[in-house]
């Protein structure tokens, strides 16, 4: 077997510079590769780099791209894991920075579901999407909160209104990780095991679900404005949803 010391292609990324690629070498694949996922080679510098206003997991896909293509053709490719590393979070002064991790996705988290038979397994699983500091539950309420600041920085009426909106979200957001709480404990104290004669999990059918109906810019910003204090909000359509407007949050979130 034939070991290749030297990649054909080096991800890295540079404090000053972001996200850069090395070549081994001039062949025109690899630059059209490259230049197909904007990547700009630099003379000065002698290595290709992206725009430096590329968002972060615009960068991060666009190395994983070029990577699978340059891997398709059987190159070696070598990549610094700190590109995956977000930036931190800005915060106000005086208020400590959170440290950002790369966290998994729910795609890869969904997968090893399909290889676990214990129920405290499954409850681990449940545990890193709502792990308090890195958790995808709380992520995305900080990110629908976020969102909210944004068009409440609009100062317009709209952006004030649709801000509201989006805090409303965050709140159902928060309750959900609630009640995925309670579920992630229950499971821990489950002593069940699948049975060796299981059908795999991705035979076993999914539950149905109604499709939603789709949703137009004048519905999204009719629901908007429901939210607003000085219209009278829209009632629970359902028994449950009222239940579920009215409930808060009785079990605390816990971390290992």
């Amino acid at each position: 077997m034939n070991l290749q010391l030297e990649p054909d292609v080096a991800f890295g990324i540079h404090p000053d510079l972001g996200v850069a690629a090395a070549v081994a070498d001039d062949r025109p694949f690899l630059d059209e590769v490259l230049r197909k996922h904007h990547f700009r080679y630099s003379s000065t510098f002698d290595v290709y780099l992206l725009p430096g206003d590329t968002p972060h997991n615009t960068a991060v896909r666009a190395v994983a791209r070029a990577s699978g293509e340059f891997q398709d053709v059987g190159l070696s490719v070598a990549a610094d894991p700190r590109i995956m590393l977000p930036a931190s979070i800005p915060t106000p002064d005086g208020v400590p920075v959170r440290q950002t991790l790369p966290g998994q996705s729910l795609t890869a988290l969904t997968g090893e579901l399909h290889e676990l038979r214990r129920s405290a397994d499954v409850a681990d699983v449940l545990e890193q999407i709502l792990d308090e500091h890195h958790g995808a539950v709380g992520d995305l309420e900080g990110f629908i909160d976020t969102a909210a600041a944004w068009c409440e920085r609009l100062d317009t009426a709209n952006g004030r209104e649709l801000g509201l909106h989006l805090r409303t979200i965050a709140h159902h957001v928060a309750f959900l990780g609630d009640q995925l709480v309670a579920a992630q404990l229950d499971l821990a104290d489950m002593p069940d095991l699948t049975p060796d004669d299981a059908p795999p999990l991705s035979e076993v059918p999914l539950p149905t679900r109604h499709e939603a109906p789709s949703v137009t810019h004048t519905a999204r910003a009719r629901a908007a404005l429901s939210a607003s204090p000085n219209r009278p909000a829209a009632l629970p359509t359902s028994p449950e949803e009222a239940a579920r407007s009215a409930a808060s949050p009785s079990v605390p979130r816990r971390t290992r």
